[in-house]
């Protein structure tokens, strides 16, 4: 059986929200592992007494940390057979946790297509909707977080969650609470290939005229014009990312 360990330690972390707690600085860990491939389907991991003992941290720490992994699909555990990772078919690839570990080491093409094609089915319809539907309180959000996001630039993590606010405000805008359920999904998406991008330093010289391009359209409530305006914005973003993918 291969060494689980070697593929994460348990120091603390520091995330936006503060330290994480243990169980949840495993997870975060076994979860790169097995999304980078470095735990491959059908493999077992090390049973919670040998995990404890390698690495001296609760059992309990542990079967926490297991357990938020099976909520997400990523493994199942059944008695007298241990830990097993599961296909990426049964993944919930929609988590904003599993996207996270995913870009956080080396994503593959096939994941960084399907996220690109969801966004291109869902953001150039949603654009349309928010034309026709957005509040005026609506507007003045999205015209905020772009004022943020070109004072700030997307080279700051204040100027990347600037840009996750305004997609978010498009998606709210369309007046659709399902719809606008994805918010933290395609937030997710926005922020991870921008993080990867600027780690590949790929990150567009000015992002800001094709997001100013999707607001005008959605403030002239022209519906067509701002499902083509998101379009190109989501294309662009693509082919930043595949750029960088192709560097690797």
């Amino acid at each position: 059986m291969p060494d689980s360990s070697s593929a994460f330690s348990t120091r603390s972390r520091t995330r936006e929200g503060g330290k994480q707690r243990l169980h949840g600085s495993i997870a975060h860990d076994l979860g790169v592992a097995i999304t980078s491939g470095r735990h491959k389907p059908g493999e077992i991991l090390s049973n919670e007494i040998e995990f404890s003992e390698r690495l001296k941290v609760s059992r309990s720490a542990y079967r926490e940390a297991v357990r938020i992994l099976a909520a997400k699909g990523l493994v199942e555990s059944r008695p007298r057979v241990g830990t097993r990772v599961t296909e990426m078919t049964r993944w919930n690839l929609l988590d904003p946790d599993v996207l996270a570990w995913f870009f956080e080491a080396e994503p593959s093409r096939e994941v960084v297509d399907g996220l690109f094609e969801l966004r291109m089915i869902i953001e150039p319809a949603a654009a349309a909707l928010a034309a026709a539907r957005r509040s005026e309180v609506q507007l003045a959000t999205m015209r905020r977080a772009l004022e943020d996001m070109q004072r700030l630039t997307l080279k700051t993590e204040a100027g990347q969650a600037a840009d996750r606010d305004f997609h978010q405000a498009v998606l709210d805008a369309t007046g659709n609470p399902p719809l606008a359920s994805l918010a933290s999904t395609i937030g997710a998406g926005v922020r991870w290939t921008t993080f990867y991008k600027g780690r590949k330093h790929k990150l567009p010289p000015d992002p800001m005229p094709e997001h100013w391009a999707v607001f005008d359209a959605i403030e002239a409530r022209d519906a067509d014009t701002a499902r083509r305006a998101m379009e190109v914005l989501v294309a662009n973003a693509l082919s930043q990312t595949a750029e960088a993918l192709a560097e690797r």
